[in-house]
């Protein structure tokens, strides 16, 4: 059981975040998004960014896939 997770990456773009959950899935790595539903309190609009966060014991391997791929992680 993880009792940690971590940010990997924070961003305002939903394709982002879907193509770093295909990336990290397809090397089995679980991952879950936060922040997903505060559209509510925006209004909709995007200026509040989601976060996608790993357990802690799988971040050092999900950089290192995100670095593979060229997504910026904005460390």
């Amino acid at each position: 059981m993880c009792r940690s997770m971590k940010e990997l990456i924070r961003t305002n773009d939903p394709t982002v975040i879907a193509y770093v959950t295909a990336l990290l899935d397809a090397q089995g790595i679980a991952s879950f998004q936060m922040d997903v539903h505060m559209s509510v309190l925006e209004g909709s609009i995007g200026i509040l960014p989601r976060r996608l966060m790993v357990a802690d014991r799988d971040l050092f391997m999900a950089r290192s896939i995100l670095r593979d791929a060229g997504v910026e992680m904005g460390e």
